[in-house]
């Protein structure tokens, strides 16, 4: 049974005009009389929304936190759109280092029994396959000498006519025994050094195979022409590669061998995938904890599946419009499931609080939501509008991560508040006609005895009501001071910069990869795919490539040695030679000194061995880019299969691009090259999207925060006409922020592109809880501060615990940043929330001393003009002046 709560006198009419009285009135007489319409109406709004809704995809790149008119994402489009449908798959096929000799021969007859199976698959599954650099050695081996610089190759040359002759008159006997006439000799490391092998390349893939330097990895790359954003297919194409190897049974070849897939689809594909998940879960989390402090403040079951069901409503109403407006969601907006539901059940809330007060004291239907329509629209209307202002404060922004974030969760607010005030009475009317509320029954069902100790649940408000009036003078001192020390820690957090630089942080949590990751880091370094962390930059014509080379290389060779931006270039021109007709003539002249100094037994096997791959065919001619086998040119060549405009950029170390600094660097050389011809060539990718996202956050930052803060003010100013009510208002607000400013800053919080929208919405919601206070303080007059306190503060809390429950799923998330987001906002619910029913009614109580009981001059709100006189409904069985509590 809950608590049974006397009539008070007769008291003032409620602070709502008398023209939105007449309107809630004619919205009763519909909600209760004809409930089944209104109902009949959500459910078809809401069938469309939840059609609609059900349509968002979340983009999980950083490229779509930008504006798309921003000059770097329309770059990354426009290399995207020539560049794209090549994602790489890696085979990766190991055996454990248990101390046995390794299988290297297994681990390759295994990688080429499964290259001819994987490519059976065709596209757009599978464009290519390989086990190594097979088909790259054996066409650029013999052309070797054609890499070598003109006048090394004609000295060698030279060198090796003036040996031969040598050795050929001394075997003769017809030398003239001139020692220091004697020619240098030519030996196969010399040869080498001319033609500019590189052992440490050439060792790298031994006998061409992707293959590690123990001999116990060997990698099979796949090349598919689905892209990682397409989940579905992404993850069929995965599925069908893996049929293939299971088919093939690796461990048939030795049963040590194991194997694992990797590389960017099957990271795409994984991350797309896990952030599906991790929506799932974090939502599923915040509506459970939601629902719970429901219950736990209710306990009944009836008037939880009312307040579920009013939540669900907005909720999809919410993401329905989501669709017309947005289209899809992103990193920033993906999670705002939980904070829509956890606020957007907040005027339910107090609309219920209200409606169940009245049913206490015996009222009618009609009566209890006429006036809990009347009593509650204002402030839980003055508090949606304010934390859809702060919202909205976010679209005053660039960066689209804020602007959608702002844009979904202003319209949410607005948006729960009508699905609300629309739904929630009619089923009220609706579950009243099946199964009618006897407040004053004895019985009660399961929860009756924890129902009775939470009074309703007035005994949420208790404990802060005793505390404030215990040491309320104390409790205003000591929230002022710390407001203030807060104020100070704040200014020193900005002037430190605070900003989180370490990309790290913001990913997901990798323990839940960490074989994925493992096995990514490992086929990266066998096959040294240089398009894993290489920025691509696409030019208009081949001739601009040599230029920009040459112009980048520049500006690396200028900066310090510790700090490059990159370490080198690389475009498919550097992998054709120059002057190769002038050099081809010397190389078949020392081909021919050298096969007859083997025939003539002057070359050992082991010799011949090393040097037999670098000799040049008979054919030898000069190629082009054309000619250049795929293996070499994939990564260079467009969609189209137009070789020659794509340009990569690696870093100076893979390990650096998770630091911000180092990207804003790399992407300050390479956003925009002039060319000496006058033209100009725009770079893009990873670095410079997120060079250009951070420093679209750090300048959104002072204009969101003050966007933020001037349309709650606003709003506060025109609820309470600009009157003192409205500075108490915003004084306990302010005291809020200032808390969770010094809480911040206790606990070294650091700002990403993700946590900071947790500042200026939490303006717009933390003022909730103070509008709610003060509103009923208004009412009830002088002396009610602790009546407020221990009545309207349970709901207030309550209101509290559903957004901070919904805030506090994101601290569940596997996404760093998300996790961050939820810290931060649950920080500043939790400090406005204490503000509010502490710090804000200790400041009335310490005031009230001087103030006689019932004076209301102090904090009044002057009355709206009446035009016209609004119907109302009284309760049975009392006069119309017997008005019941406000909650």
């Amino acid at each position: 049974m809950l608590l049974e709560i006397e009539p008070p006198p007769p008291s003032e009419p409620p602070p709502a005009s008398r023209r939105a009285a007449a309107v809630f009135g004619t919205l009763t007489r519909l909600q209760v009389g004809r409930p089944f319409h209104v109902l009949a109406v959500s459910l078809f709004i809401t069938i469309i929304a939840v059609g609609l809704a059900t349509r968002l995809r979340v983009l999980t790149g950083f490229e779509n936190l930008l504006p798309e008119d921003r000059p770097s994402v329309q770059e990354l489009s426009r290399v995207a759109a020539h560049t794209a449908g090549v994602s790489m798959m890696f085979v990766v096929l190991r055996a454990p280092d248990d101390g046995s000799a390794p299988p290297t021969e297994a681990l390759r007859k295994a990688a080429d029994a499964i290259v001819p199976e994987v490519k059976k698959l065709g596209p757009p599954w599978v464009g290519s396959a390989e086990s190594g650099v097979h088909d790259a050695i054996t066409y650029l081996s013999p052309r070797a000498g054609l890499y070598a610089d003109k006048d090394k190759l004609e000295k060698l040359r030279a060198d090796i006519d003036a040996r031969y002759a040598y050795e050929v008159n001394k075997a003769a006997g017809t030398d003239l025994g001139f020692d220091d006439e004697v020619p240098p000799e030519i030996d196969v490391a010399r040869i080498e050094k001319t033609f500019g092998v590189d052992h440490t390349q050439t060792d790298r893939y031994p006998d061409g195979y992707y293959q590690s330097k123990d001999g116990r990895v060997v990698v099979v790359a796949i090349r598919s022409k689905i892209p990682g954003s397409d989940l579905a297919h992404g993850t069929e194409a995965i599925q069908k590669v893996r049929d293939v190897v299971d088919k093939v049974s690796p461990s048939s070849f030795d049963k040590r061998i194991t194997y694992g897939l990797t590389g960017d689809l099957v990271t795409a594909v994984a991350e797309y995938s896990a952030i599906n998940s991790d929506l799932r879960d974090v939502g599923i989390l915040g509506a459970f904890l939601i629902v719970s402090v429901v219950l736990i403040y209710y306990l009944r079951m009836r008037t939880l599946l009312t307040m579920v069901t009013t939540m669900g409503v907005g909720v999809a109403w919410t993401f329905g419009l989501t669709q017309l407006m947005v289209g899809h969601l992103n990193l920033a907006t993906g999670f705002l499931f939980t904070i829509i539901a956890g606020n957007g059940i907040n005027p339910g809330i107090i609309f219920m609080a209200r409606y169940l007060e009245l049913r206490r004291t015996g009222a009618g239907l009609d009566f209890a939501i006429e006036n809990a329509h009347r009593e509650t629209w204002l402030p839980t209307l003055t508090a949606a509008a304010a934390a859809s202002a702060s919202f909205a404060s976010l679209l005053v922004t660039e960066f689209r991560g804020f602007r959608d974030f702002g844009l979904i969760g202003g319209c949410g607010m607005l948006v729960c508040w009508v699905a609300t005030y629309w739904t929630l009475p009619a089923i009220l009317a609706v579950t009243e006609r099946v199964a009618p509320l006897d407040e004053r029954a004895q019985g009660g069902g399961p929860f009756a005895i924890v129902r009775k100790f939470f009074q309703g649940g007035l005994a949420f408000g208790k404990p802060f009501a005793s505390l404030v009036r215990r040491i309320p003078r104390t409790l205003a001192v000591v929230g002022l001071a710390l407001a203030a020390v807060g104020i100070a820690a704040g200014v020193l957090y900005v002037k430190r910069d605070p900003m989180e630089y370490d990309l790290k942080q913001l990913r997901t949590d990798p323990r839940a990869r960490a074989e994925s990751i493992e096995l990514s880091v490992l086929a990266d370094a066998i096959t040294g795919h240089v398009g894993a962390d290489g920025m691509a930059i696409l030019v208009e014509h081949e001739e601009q490539v040599p230029m920009l080379e040459k112009e980048l290389r520049a500006r690396r060779d200028a900066a310090p040695a510790d700090k490059k931006p990159f370490l080198d270039v690389h475009a498919l021109q550097d992998f054709v030679p120059k002057d190769q007709a002038d050099k081809i003539p010397a190389l078949l002249a020392i081909k021919d000194k050298v096969l007859r100094t083997r025939r003539k037994g002057k070359i050992s096997d082991a010799d011949w061995k090393q040097v037999e791959r670098f000799i040049p065919p008979d054919d030898l001619k000069p190629f082009t880019m054309a000619d250049l086998p795929e293996e070499i040119a994939r990564i260079f060549t467009e969609s189209d299969g137009r070789r020659g405009r794509v340009v990569f950029i690696s870093p100076t170390d893979v390990k650096l691009v998770d630091d911000a600094h180092y990207l804003f660097r790399w992407a300050d050389s390479y956003r925009e090259t002039k060319l000496p011809d006058g033209s100009s060539v725009r770079g893009s990718g990873r670095a410079v999207i997120y060079a250009d996202m951070w420093s679209a956050v750090i300048s959104d930052v002072p204009k969101a925060v003050l966007c933020s803060l001037v349309a709650v003010v606003a709003a506060v100013l025109i609820a309470f006409r600009a009157g003192r009510p409205a500075v108490a208002v915003l004084g306990g607000l302010a005291v809020g922020i200032a808390w969770m400013a010094l809480v911040l800053v206790l606990l070294r919080v650091r700002l990403n592109f993700l946590n900071f929208i947790a500042l200026p919405i939490t303006f717009g919601i933390g003022v909730d809880y103070a509008v709610n206070i003060v509103q009923r303080y208004v009412r009830d007059g002088v002396g009610s501060a602790l009546t407020v306190v221990r009545e309207t503060g349970g709901a207030v809390t309550l209101c509290s615990l559903t957004t901070t429950l919904g805030y506090f799923a994101l601290v569940g998330s596997n996404n760093y940043g998300v996790r961050s987001l939820g810290v931060a906002a649950v920080i500043g619910e939790v400090c406005c929330l204490l503000a509010a029913v502490l710090v804000l009614p200790a400041f009335l109580v310490w005031v009230d001393g001087s103030r006689k009981k019932g004076d209301k001059s102090a904090f009044s709100v002057p009355p709206p003009r009446r035009t016209s006189k609004a119907p109302s409904m009284n309760p049975p069985n009392r006069s119309p002046s017997m008005r019941p509590p406000t909650s």
